[in-house]
């Protein structure tokens, strides 16, 4: 055979391998782009919702209770956030039916508050014809709660706050750990460390119980919608479990997004200090097409559609937009 049939013979036969070496990168890099689409998003709405956990505080209240971590948390508020924010920023609607199909790949929102924790998640119930419905509502509030070796129930809190049952009397205690350390005789209270490590791993071994039953009730709720994908419980290192409960925050989580051939699952924490800085947002001017980005305040004029939600002014930068120069900060 002459060199050019060689030549031939081998354009056919690699043409379709270099094709698919191309396509398979092609795939890679439109996954890596919806991964962090997904996350920039997830991150962001968490922090949105954050933010909105204690917009209606009063802060007299906050200093009543003498605590600096007590804050009645909107839970409403914050769900309603980061609906929309998640929403926004996946390029959806932010209507009724675009909500009920992004619940499908969020099987739980836990809000966790000064005092216990809200887990929003799909539950069945039974309607009035007898019809077993499914519906997304918050389950019951459930307190941070531990049973010591002598039967005492110790409640507690983000902070050194507890409520103690004494289970030889029933007399109920409130105050500090070191205060009703000294004036009772429950040894968990006499130790600081060991106080702490019961604490923490009381919430987060109460949260992790919850979580397992609510993704598994969000499986055969998705089944029944044609779902393959199973959904479960992320592995959550503990210092990210520490940071999620050192202070009033939200934990969203996010799965089965189709990316490439395989499916998204991740979780956004939005907690601590962190959930109170207020989101920025990015809108185009509409005379000039600039974009500009800054926070609520500031949010341009008559005509303007809000484009994207950052957490930060930096993030803003980052996509293109101007800092915006807003009225209520001066000239």
């Amino acid at each position: 055979m002459k060199i050019t049939d060689w030549a031939v013979i081998f354009v056919l036969l690699a043409c379709p391998a270099l094709y698919m070496l191309q396509w398979d990168a092609v795939q890679l890099r439109e996954a890596n782009r919806l991964q962090l689409k997904y996350t920039a998003a997830l991150r962001t709405a968490a922090q949105d919702a954050g933010s909105r956990l204690g917009q209606n505080e009063l802060q007299r209240y906050e200093a009543g209770y003498g605590s600096s971590k007590f804050m009645r948390a909107d839970k409403e508020a914050a769900l309603s956030a980061m609906l929309d924010t998640l929403l926004l920023n996946l390029g959806e609607h932010e209507d009724a039916l675009s909500r009920d199909l992004l619940m499908t790949y969020i099987p739980a929102v836990i809000v966790i508050d000064y005092d216990g924790y809200h887990i929003y998640a799909v539950q069945e119930k039974e309607g009035e014809d007898g019809s077993v419905l499914a519906r997304h509502h918050w389950l019951p509030k459930k307190s941070y709660v531990h049973r010591d070796a002598e039967g005492n129930m110790i409640y507690f809190t983000l902070d050194d706050q507890i409520t103690v049952i004494d289970s030889a009397s029933g007399e109920v205690h409130r105050g500090l750990r070191e205060e009703l350390g000294s004036a009772l005789s429950v040894k968990l209270l006499q130790q600081k460390e060991a106080f702490e490590d019961v604490r923490r791993s009381a919430i987060v071994s109460s949260i992790q119980e919850d979580l397992s039953r609510v993704i598994d009730n969000h499986n055969a709720f998705v089944r029944k919608l044609g779902f393959n994908y199973i959904f479960t419980l992320p592995t959550i290192s503990m210092e990210a479990w520490n940071n999620s409960i050192d202070d009033v925050g939200i934990l969203v989580f996010l799965q089965g997004l189709p990316v490439g051939g395989k499916h998204y699952n991740n979780y956004a924490l939005g907690g601590g200090r962190v959930l109170r800085q207020r989101p920025v947002y990015g809108w185009s001017d509409p005379n000039t097409g600039i974009r500009y980005a800054g926070h609520r305040h500031c949010f341009g004029g008559p005509g303007t559609e809000r484009a994207e939600i950052f957490a930060s002014p930096k993030d803003a930068a980052a996509k293109g937009y101007f800092e915006a120069r807003c009225p209520l900060q001066g000239p």
